[in-house]
């Protein structure tokens, strides 16, 4: 299977991006050796290689001047992979568990600040100034907590940077809402971050004052976020880590109470591909996205465009990457961005229809300048057909 040049580098960090992130290519303790030496932080980009956000940043953010710039000033950089070789040690000990999670930390590798997700070019540049900021760092935050500190604001932006440590995350909660007598727009952050378990005080309180938060959000997204809560606590308890493997007939058992058989069974089905492409089985990735998008025409536009681009990237037979283009297609029509447009570019250029390649490149890096994003992938495709 041919893997896009991009995506081995990525995978083996090896990438060094001419114009941004400088990215170190050593041993853990090596890093932090020189970032001790250097009197720098270390920023670890902490992603896995299924992770469709990480792609996204490591496409469109960190090979940005801007943020090279920056980073490589400031900071000792490093990409790890959290799913093999050291990054395995790295996940458990720092309590990575979503992904892309940012870490800084100092040359004795304690955590100074930490934050994630697919964020803008201005947002990404703030957290890296935040992360130098010592009334934001980790330690000094943590002291004001245990002296009592109860400022609302502090502690939202408490709650934000120890998301990934469940017990004194809890301990943040109930301080915060300890007495609150409403649900305000700013509160929303927290329920956004961190409602991953239905097991927490966090979700206890979501469910509690549903009337309050039903008053800030739509009814479809308070279902999104409750949903996505329940089906990230099934999986962590019939998910094993270390087979890969789904319990599926404990799994559905389960789901079934909270979202019926036929919506417990269509998530099984994506969690049996994203665990497929996981594992790199990507045969069985092939065989069990076609089946899910056999009616493809009533899956949304973004569903439909990941697949697209994760098909680009990992599937070789050609009647499948036809399927493909017509998912591609079809997110274009229920809504075009640089973004699926890239991606049909990518898929004809793949393909060999290089005058649709050329057509839809175009279109991408049009919409790109719109978006205010870079569509280098496209800009690729015509580059190479000068």
């Amino acid at each position: 299977m041919k893997k896009l040049i991009v995506l081995l580098l990525i995978i083996f960090g090896t990438c060094t991006y001419a114009q941004g992130i400088k990215f170190e290519e050593s041993k853990f303790a090596n890093i932090l050796t020189k970032a001790k030496n250097e009197n720098k932080l270390v920023f670890i980009d902490a992603y896995t290689t299924w992770c469709g956000p990480c792609k996204l940043m490591a496409k469109n953010i960190f090979v940005l001047q801007s943020v090279g710039d920056y980073y490589n000033s400031n900071f000792i950089n490093v990409k790890i992979d959290m799913e093999k070789g050291e990054g395995r040690d790295i996940a458990t000990k720092y309590n990575v568990f979503s992904f892309p999670t940012y870490l800084f930390l100092d040359g004795n590798g304690e955590v100074v600040f930490r934050s994630g997700s697919s964020l803008t070019e201005q947002e990404f540049m703030q957290v890296g100034k935040d992360a130098q900021d010592p009334s934001k760092q980790l330690a000094l935050l943590k002291k004001r907590f245990n002296e009592g500190e109860k400022d609302p604001t502090f502690l939202r932006n408490l709650f934000i940077v120890s998301v990934e440590d469940q017990e004194f995350s809890n301990k943040i909660v109930n301080r915060y809402f300890k007495g609150k007598k409403s649900i305000e727009r700013e509160d929303l952050t927290m329920f956004k971050n961190k409602m991953d378990n239905t097991d927490t005080p966090l979700y206890k309180i979501f469910k509690e004052r549903k009337a309050e938060i039903l008053k800030l959000i739509p009814q479809d997204r308070y279902n999104m976020m409750n949903e996505y809560a329940i089906n990230s606590t099934l999986l962590s308890k019939y998910y094993d880590e270390k087979t890969k493997i789904i319990n599926e007939p404990l799994y559905l058992s389960e789901a079934e109470k909270y979202y019926g058989k036929e919506k417990a069974l269509t998530l099984l089905q994506r969690h049996k591909i994203s665990i497929a492409l996981n594992n790199n089985d990507i045969p069985a990735f092939e065989k069990l996205s076609l089946e899910f998008l056999k009616n493809y025409t009533e899956i949304d536009g973004n569903t439909l465009s990941a697949f697209a681009l994760s098909f680009f990237k990992e599937v070789t037979n050609r009647s499948s990457l036809e399927k493909a283009i017509q998912w591609a297609l079809e997110s274009v029509k229920k809504g075009e961005h640089y973004d699926n447009t890239e991606t049909l570019a990518n898929l004809y250029y793949k393909i060999g229809e290089v005058n649709n390649a050329k057509i839809w490149a175009e279109k991408s890096i049009e919409l790109a300048k719109k978006e205010e994003r870079n569509s280098f992938e496209a800009q690729k495709i015509l580059d190479s057909l000068k």
